[in-house]
């Protein structure tokens, strides 16, 4: 054990015993998800560098403190990746924060999401305890899949320490088109190609443009080129493209458009087949129809009850009152879960403190 975990664990100790909220904090990146931080800052970035990688055997293992740049370099370096393509949201994105947020970019709808790719984790817990789970299959007595839970948990279940994450091979070939068409025939196209052999790894559509982006073998890019039509987009042009998508860099999601007053940016997550919003505002689809981010100054209440209509779920991404309720509001069964999950690893309730949501 390090001198520096030792120190978290007097601290984590410390606080618990003195009821002292303790805001975990990585390089910031993603302060504004969730509900407003609270707490005195626990500054985990000290704890960095790769543990293990083997390119063949298609993991790697990192400390959290570990710069999420840096990490996704030593993966291209082998011509591998993080296939779920994480959002840093700034320079100083960790590993740790990667995985606490539990975000996935523009590839998650053909690859998978972020906690389906968490092989393992090591924690400090509310009692100051190190825990493994995952690699020496530790599960806690309700047989929970730990290494996932923790996946998107705002750190409010404990400090991730080291995280073990598998990867995968970069596509030999890719390509992106462009075509024109409405909001519902997006839908629908997105929905006869995904049930059909073609090799889409991420679609956007927003004001009457279709982007899809085609990876894998060149034969496999060249036939679903001729297949689709549209216009072909310039490499770098592309490549620009779902950079921005992925850190939300593009007009759609620019600071500017959220001065307006009012003006929040929601992420709703329904059926990918669900019907067109119907909601004021602009909209961008992603994840062949499943992820329907939205700009609005619409109420939250008419927000959530028309994506809960569709069979799907609302969070406020961004803008808005973080002082209320961010994410969609849970059945009273799957509050309790929450609520018994977050006594069992953090009994004191000092770490993050009604990050997700009051009271947890």
């Amino acid at each position: 054990m390090s001198d520096l975990i030792e120190q978290w664990q007097e601290r984590v100790r410390a606080a618990s015993a003195a009821g002292t909220a303790l805001q975990i904090r990585g390089g910031g990146t993603k302060a504004f998800y969730g509900r407003a931080p609270a707490g005195e800052a626990f500054d985990v970035r000290g704890h960095a560098g790769v543990v293990n990688y083997e390119p063949t055997e298609l993991v790697v293992t990192a400390r959290a403190g570990t710069p999420l740049a840096e990490l996704e370099a030593l993966l291209d370096d082998s011509r591998q990746m993080l296939a779920f393509e994480p959002p840093h949201f700034g320079a100083t994105a960790t590993i740790g924060g990667c995985v606490a947020a539990g975000l996935s970019g523009p590839r998650r709808a053909a690859a998978g999401a972020l906690r389906d790719f968490v092989l393992g984790v090591k924690i400090l817990d509310g009692r100051g305890e190190v825990l493994t789970f995952g690699g020496q299959v530790m599960k806690n007595v309700a047989g929970y899949d730990v290494s996932r839970l923790i996946a998107g948990s705002l750190g409010t279940l404990g400090v991730i320490l080291e995280v073990s994450l598998k990867v995968l091979p970069r596509p030999v070939a890719e390509a992106t088109l462009s075509l024109a068409m409405s909001e519902g025939e997006a839908i629908a196209r997105l929905n006869e190609w995904g049930g059909q052999p073609l090799p889409l790894s991420a679609s956007a559509w927003s004001d009457g443009v279709l982007n899809v982006r085609l990876s894998g073998a060149e034969a496999a890019v060249r036939s679903a080129l001729v297949r689709l039509g549209g216009e072909v987009v310039a490499e770098d042009a592309a490549d620009a493209f779902w950079a921005g998508l992925r850190e939300q860099t593009t007009d759609f999601f620019g600071d500017a458009a959220l001065d307006e007053a009012g003006t929040s940016l929601w992420r709703l997550s329904v059926p990918s087949s669900a019907a067109p919003l119907k909601l004021d505002g602009q909209q961008l689809i992603e994840w062949g129809g499943a992820l329907r981010w939205l700009r609005s100054t619409a109420a939250a209440e008419a927000i959530r009850e028309r994506t809960a209509a569709l069979g799907g779920h609302a969070t406020l991404f961004r803008g808005g009152d973080r002082t209320t309720e961010v994410f969609h509001p849970l059945p009273a069964p799957l509050m309790t879960i929450h609520r018994r999950l977050k006594h069992a690893f953090d009994p004191a309730g000092v770490f993050n403190p009604g990050r997700l949501y009051e009271g947890l």
